[in-house]
């Protein structure tokens, strides 16, 4: 009995995680929509990701939101 009540805690913990999870990357998705819309519009300019500061920063956020979102289908899929 003690062994079902956990793993049902577990589960409950796992899909909490999940959803909140996926609700972080449409959330990102979003934003990174309406930056590339911007910068489709000219109305904000990218010459500041030439510098070698920015550009790390740029980039380590994006393999960021990459592994979250290889972790969310890897939880999703073993739902």
């Amino acid at each position: 009995m003690m062994v079902d009540e956990a793993l049902m805690w577990n589960t409950q913990l796992l899909s909490r995680f999940a959803v909140a999870l996926g609700g972080f990357l449409i959330f990102m998705g979003m934003i990174m929509i309406g930056v590339l819309a911007l910068v489709f519009f000219g109305f904000l300019d990218v010459g500041i990701l030439e510098s070698e500061k920015y550009r790390v920063i740029f980039l380590g956020a994006l393999l960021a939101i990459g592994l979250l979102d290889l972790m969310s289908g890897i939880i999703l899929r073993r739902r």
